[in-house]
């Protein structure tokens, strides 16, 4: 307890040493005209947070509409690439000749970058809410298929030894033996797949519009309200946080040594 006490009073230090320096660097001309500074994003951040509910149409909206169209957005892509990357996962790894035939598309596919798949979603599915989802899933599915195959293939074949004598089924392996020993595989991947999804979402609605903390930034920028950037990244940054943790204590408790 007094290391951690410590250790967040040393924090505390450091930002505020760094927050003079902005200050410092603002006075004293060395950034631009419009660069933000410490006292204006305080207060901008103040206001922004003061009404995060309000509502003026379909764009003009509190903080909180853009936050909560942006966790949709990536909680749904999320799940979706789940969906696809766990069983398709499990099956590349108990199996050495779909694994070595899928291999190079996989690899070929996953350095990518998802926003270059952002042209030909709003081609192909003529919608941006749409598109939008179908970058959030790109981006997501490889860290979890990648750490299933890992998880999967990593399992000591004792337990499948020991099964296969006891005279398990195919289900009954998969349930008893694969699943539980792959499970702390599962869910690293899927701490990777939420922090790039919660990543590529900002990007991907500062071009495809519409409510989203993503969209939110593009139009401050567009108003040269620098300031409200400023609050926009600090949310973004404390959400990412925030859902990272979750996943880590899911992590700790399918954790196994």
């Amino acid at each position: 307890m007094h290391r951690t006490l410590r250790a967040a009073g040393l924090g505390l230090v450091i930002f505020a040493v760094l927050c003079g320096l902005w200050q410092l660097a603002a006075s004293a001309g060395w950034l631009s005209d419009i660069a933000p500074t410490p006292a204006r994003t305080l207060s901008r951040g103040i206001e922004i947070l003061s009404d995060p509910f309000y509502r003026d149409g379909p764009a003009s909206v509190g903080i909180f509409w853009h936050i909560v169209a942006s966790l949709r957005r990536v909680l749904v892509g999320f799940g979706i690439a789940m969906l696809i990357a766990i069983p398709l996962g499990f099956w590349l790894g108990t199996s050495e000749l779909m694994r070595r035939a899928v291999d190079p598309m996989v690899q070929i596919l996953r350095p990518v970058s998802p926003l270059a798949w952002l042209p030909l979603g709003l081609a192909v599915l003529r919608d941006a809410e749409n598109t939008a989802i179908f970058v959030i899933v790109l981006s997501a599915v490889w860290p979890t298929l990648i750490n299933t195959i890992d998880a999967v293939r990593g399992i000591h074949p004792t337990y499948l030894n020991v099964a296969a004598t006891l005279g398990a089924t195919g289900w009954q392996r998969l349930v008893h033996v694969l699943f539980p020993a792959a499970l702390p595989g599962i869910v690293t991947g899927m701490r990777l797949s939420l922090s790039t999804s919660w990543l590529v979402i900002v990007a991907a609605e500062m071009l495809v519009g519409g409510q989203g903390i993503g969209f939110f930034v593009w139009n401050m920028w567009n108003r040269l309200d620098v300031d409200a950037i400023v609050v926009a990244i600090v949310l973004i940054g404390a959400i990412g946080l925030l859902l990272d943790h979750l996943i880590a204590l899911l992590h700790k408790v399918v954790r196994h040594d």
